[in-house]
Formats: structure tokens, sequence, C-alpha cells
């Protein structure tokens, strides 16, 4: 007998409408049949007496669905019920659609009427989830038919639970703010439980640190104020915003905005701590370039126009040519000085903001240009270059030539010796970092100079020589080590950085 098309009949009101196939089905496009009467029975079998009785009895809960080709299993349905003759049919393509909707579980229900008992049930068990004998009671069919759909229902809640999980840890690994999860604890660590890509990529430290407290980010210059501040913050269980000087796992140093909220359960238990870490290091160079430019502006240049202003007076009321031409001279050296301090700003201002370099340049090159420019400049200054082996060195730190050549051209005028000395070394080690050494002979940096770099300027303390925050910059924007040694046999300028920031 021709079954027809596929149907669906809503039992509540007796609607008939086609049933195309195509409609998605609850395990792939999320649906979850939360109360029966969302759930669909399709019943693969013939038209004939006991598929009416099956689709009154169960109509009374479900949504039926109808059909005799095992192309119906290509439909939606929460629960398949077929005779023998459609199990005969369908074969394969009840694995197949089991398959199809792991790891939900889709209940198959094999009826065995007198006529066909004992043919299949043989190897019935391995496709279907039970067994039905004919006749059976109403009230036995539907519970046995919605136990099954209510395992069905379980499992898919339970998967949009696992995919909705998933997408959250998902959203969190692809973040672009590095995400921590650290466990609260009754001591002083707080072991993580979770990193996501973001870190890993900003610190160099991924899952073989989970287990750890996060101090391992800390090193020798991160203030202890600031970890202080980090440790009331938790024992007290609060917010917590900070910037933190911390270490990648290369060693280089970095700027990081954390910032640290409590995560409670319902009995409002801290459980945990959600970390965000950020790189601010371009920001707290522009903040320290700020602070230094506007002492530039407000104490040096205001000094010497005042002294321009006050000399131009004098010389209006020069009561002779000696005193004019004193008056000219301070003019004009207070002018130049104007000049170079512009200049000073300009190469500040294009070397700390420069771009990162489209390819690696060879230091080994930079520096015997250097030495060259220096020579010619200064004939008389002995510039010596130490430098190991005759391969290049690669390196991608921006504005390294210029914080180098200021450190020679410094020690150079600043040396009253008619014929300075200056020594150049480099140094590399296998962890890929790059230290630059420059030497010289002369009287010594003052120690107000090299205070403001840790301290911070003032009105009353601060720096004479941009040059000195020039090399800073660079080398704070590539997470490297600046020290500066006096002695009296001359100073030592040290910068080191890694290759490859």
């Amino acid at each position: 007998m021709d079954s027809g098309p596929d149907r669906t009949y809503h039992a509540a009101d007796g609607e008939e409408s086609a049933e195309p196939g195509a409609v998605p089905d609850p395990e792939r496009s999320g649906a979850t049949p939360d109360a029966d009467a969302e759930a669909t029975v399709l019943l693969l079998m013939d038209a004939d007496r006991d598929r009416d009785l099956l689709a009154e009895a169960l109509g009374e809960r479900y949504r039926i669905r109808t059909g005799s080709d095992p192309s119906a299993l290509d439909g939606k349905f929460d629960c398949c019920v077929l005779d023998a003759k459609a199990f005969d049919a369908a074969g394969d393509a009840l694995d197949s659609r089991r398959e199809r909707a792991d790891p939900a579980f889709l209940p198959f229900v094999l009826l065995v009427s007198e006529e066909s008992r004992g043919r299949p049930a043989d190897r019935a068990w391995d496709r279907v989830d039970d067994v039905i004998e004919l006749p059976v009671a109403r009230r036995a069919l539907l519970t046995r038919v919605s136990n099954l759909i209510e395992r069905r229902a379980t499992s898919l809640r339970l998967r949009r639970t696992v995919a909705d999980l998933r997408l959250k840890e998902r959203a969190m690994d692809e973040a672009p703010v590095g995400i921590t999860l650290a466990r609260a604890t009754d001591g002083d660590d707080n072991p993580l439980a979770y990193l996501n890509e973001e870190f890993e990529a900003l610190t160099g430290y991924g899952e073989e640190r989970l287990g750890e407290d996060c101090r391992f980010l800390q090193g020798p210059d991160t203030a202890e104020e600031t970890t202080d501040e980090i440790r009331a913050g938790l024992d007290e269980e609060r917010s917590v915003d900070v910037d933190i000087l911390n270490y990648r796992a290369n060693g280089q140093k970095f700027w990081n905005r954390l910032q640290i909220e409590p995560l409670r359960n319902e009995a409002d238990e801290t459980t945990h701590f959600v970390g965000f870490q950020t790189d601010i290091t371009e920001r707290k160079i522009r903040e320290r370039r700020l602070e230094v430019m506007a002492r530039v502006l407000n104490h040096n240049l205001r000094n010497k126009m005042n002294l321009i202003s006050g000399y131009a007076d004098l010389l209006r009321d020069a009561p002779d040519e000696e005193s004019q031409r004193r008056a000219l001279d301070v003019i004009s050296e207070t002018a130049s000085d104007l000049t170079g301090i512009a200049t000073a700003v300009q190469k500040v201002d294009e070397t700390a903001s420069a771009p990162p370099l489209a390819a690696p340049m060879d230091l080994r090159d930079e520096l015997i240009e250097l030495r060259n420019r220096i020579r010619s400049s200064y004939p008389d200054a002995e510039i010596a270059l130490s430098i190991p082996g005759d391969d290049p060195i690669e390196v991608t730190v921006v504005g390294l030539p210029a914080a180098i050549s200021e450190a020679v051209e410094n020690a150079v005028k600043h040396n009253d010796d008619p014929s300075p000395s200056v020594e150049v070394r480099v140094e590399q080690d296998s962890e890929g970092w790059v230290t630059i050494g420059v030497e010289d002979d002369g009287p010594g940096i003052p120690d107000h100079e090299t205070q403001v770099l840790e301290s911070g300027e003032t009105s009353l303390t601060h720096a004479d020589r941009l040059g000195i925050w020039l090399i800073y910059w660079v080398v704070a924007k590539a997470g490297g080590e600046f020290d500066i040694d006096t002695g009296e046999d001359g100073t030592t300028i040290r910068l080191e950085v890694p290759a490859h920031p």
C-alpha cells in the first residue's frame, strides 16, 4: 500500500502538513525538546491498523511523522518506531543516521508482532534501543517511548551546555588580551587553572605553567609596592587594577596593565580570580616622553629665551663695543643651544616613534659605518670596535643604531682630552640577546643625569642631555636593560637587548 509523502500530524489541533525532510535535525540546529509536545516520533512502517493505533496513542503526547521508505530517516525526529519490515529495509541507514546524530542520543524502537517475532530480534539490539512486542498496553508504550525521548532531551541539553562552554572557552582563547584563571586558596599562592593563547603570545609562557602562581612574571625591577598592592587585593578578594613591570619567558621586560576580578559562587564565596593582561609598554614610554618634553619646553626653552631677552636688553643699552660683543656672543651661543635642543627633540621623537623594522639589519655594518662617521667628524678621536666573529649580527631593535651613536658621540664631545678614546664591544649569547658596551676615558656622566631615569624628572632634578633619554627609551621599548657605570677611569654605557623583540 502506498503510504504517500511523509506527514506531520499535530495532535493538538488536527492540522496536517507536508514534511519535506529538509528540516534541520535538533542535534544539528541546537533545538532541545524541553517538553513532550515539542518532541517528534517517526513511525517507519506501512499504513495499516497498527500504525494508526500507534499514531493515536503516541499522538496524545508527541508530534507524529509517518513514512515507509528508509529515506524518511533523513528528516527530523526524536524517536523512531519501526516494524520488522522497515528494519530489514533500512539496514545500514539506521547506523548512518545514528552516527550523524552523535554525540546526541537518537533512539530507535523496534516493534515485533506475533508474525515477525523472533526473526529480526536476534540482531536488533545492535541497532535499536528497545524492542517492544505487540500487542502492548498504551500506558506501557507511552512509558517506554517517553523514557527514550527523555534520554534524548537530556543528551541534547548536555550537548548544548558543552557547546556553550566550548564557545566561551574559544572566545577566551581568541580574546585580544591575555586572560588567566587562578584558583582562590587560603595561602599566598593562587595556582593557574587556565591561560589563553594571547597570554602565551604576550609572555612566552604556556600550559607548562598551569598549577603555578602568576608571580613568575615578576623580576628584579618589579616594584615591591605594586606586588604588595596585588597581594592585598587578592587577600581582600576585591578588584585589582595596576600597571606592573613584568618579564617574558626570554627575560624581556614589558609594562603590563593587570586587572584582576574575583569570581564568586552562589554562596558568595570567592572560588577563582580572573586576570586580564595588556602590553602597555608603548604607552608608558610615550607618557615619560611627554613628561620630559614638557620639562624641556617649560625649563630649558624658557631659560634660554629669558637669557636671550636679557642680553638683547643689555645690548640695547651697552655702553661700549666690548659689552656689545659679549652680549652678541651670549645671544649667538644661546640661539645655537636652542637649535641643538630642537634638533635633539626631533631626533628623540623620530627614533622613539619609529615603526617596527620591515627586515633585520646587520649591526656589524651599522657599527662600522658609525665608526667611519665619528672619525670623519672627530679626526683626533680613537674609535675601536670589538665584534665577535665575521658573521652578520642581525637585529630588529628599532632605533638601536641611533642609541649607540648617541652614546659614542656624547663620549667624544664631553671628553676634554685632545684624543678621546671610545671602544664599542658587542657580545651575543645563545638565548638571542645582544649586549653593546660603550667604554670611554672621559670625565664621566653626572649622577643627576642618570638618577632621573629611575626616579623621573622634576623642575629641580632633570637630565641636561636628551641623548640619555633616547638611549633609555630605545632599550625600554625593546624590553632590555640599560646601565651606566661611571668611575675614575671613565664611563661604560651598557645596552642589553633581545635581538628580535
